[in-house]
């Protein structure tokens, strides 16, 4: 029997994406599943072998409730996707609409913008880190923000000091969103704009009405891989607390487990609150 074209067209479809479906469940799902297994347990490493003893919801309610570290840590890592996110990923639509005019010296500029996402991925960036190389001290000493800090209620205090601390991190994390950009803007038929001009259109009326309608779902692409980058990084006090606690006796495999999968959820949570509000936005510039 002889199979539709549309069926041997989907088992081809299937054949090619099923390494990364294989490597989807091998090194996703089921460490997900083994983490949460381990998050209900007190998880005990002897000479021979891993040993379990049920303990229910006990780590997560002593993550939440007893820890006097980590809800103070997720409470900074929200403000952190709140100040961070949407000031990397307009910055990076920034400078691609800069860089996507025709200037000498074009692919240099992007090169330079795109060079730190190489360096991050080495040993020379964790050199740097070291080296404070993500800090800008000298803009926090300035008495000018001392004096807003001190004014300022702390949560904004909070705030202006992650802005400040992270001022380097902004341009260092937006080599990847701005390449997306680009890509996006090269796609545009630039006829559109010529015969946007022609009928008149002013440059911020051709902005909204030609780019932005482009760039608005690759935002949406930005939006998630800035949050991810992000809330993965080697620096994240968070990453930090589980590679420790991992290894305390009094704390195991099994706290940090529970420490990693309500890191997860506030990391879906993100990811939900930003996909609402890129999808009212995209909404909007169809509608305009």
């Amino acid at each position: 029997m002889r199979l539709k074209l549309r069926t041997r067209e989907a088992l081809k479809g299937l054949l090619f994406v099923s390494p990364w479906i294989i490597g989807f469940l091998v090194f996703t799902i089921i460490p997900l599943v083994r983490t949460f297994l381990y998050s209900l347990n007190e998880v005990k490493v002897t000479a021979s072998g891993v040993r379990m003893f049920f303990v229910g919801l006990k780590n997560f309610k002593d993550a939440l409730l007893t820890d006097v570290d980590y809800p103070q840590m997720l409470v900074d890592y929200f403000l952190q996707m709140i100040v961070f996110v949407p000031i990397i990923v307009s910055f990076a639509m920034i400078m691609s609409l800069l860089l996507n005019i025709e200037i000498k010296g074009r692919s240099l500029f992007r090169t330079i913008y795109f060079l730190p996402v190489v360096i991050a991925s080495g040993p020379v960036f964790d050199k740097l880190l070291s080296k404070g190389a993500m800090t800008f001290s000298g803009l926090a000493n300035l008495q000018f923000v001392k004096m807003l800090q001190t004014n300022l209620p702390t949560v904004f205090s909070r705030v202006l000091g992650m802005f400040i601390s992270g001022f380097i991190m902004i341009l260092w994390y937006s080599g990847v969103q701005i390449l997306v950009y680009l890509a996006g803007l090269q796609k545009i038929d630039k006829n559109m704009y010529e015969a946007a001009k022609i009928d008149g259109a002013s440059r911020w009326q051709i902005l909204w009405k030609i780019t932005m309608p482009v760039l608005a779902p690759l935002t949406f692409v930005n939006i998630i891989y800035t949050i991810v980058t992000l809330s993965t990084f080697a620096t994240s006090p968070i990453v930090k607390k589980i590679l420790v606690d991992m290894y305390r006796p009094e704390r195991g495999l099994g706290y940090a487990s529970a420490l990693a999968w309500i890191y997860f959820l506030a990391i879906l949570v993100v990811i939900g609150l930003f996909s609402l509000i890129s999808a009212i936005y995209r909404r909007k510039v169809r509608v305009s």
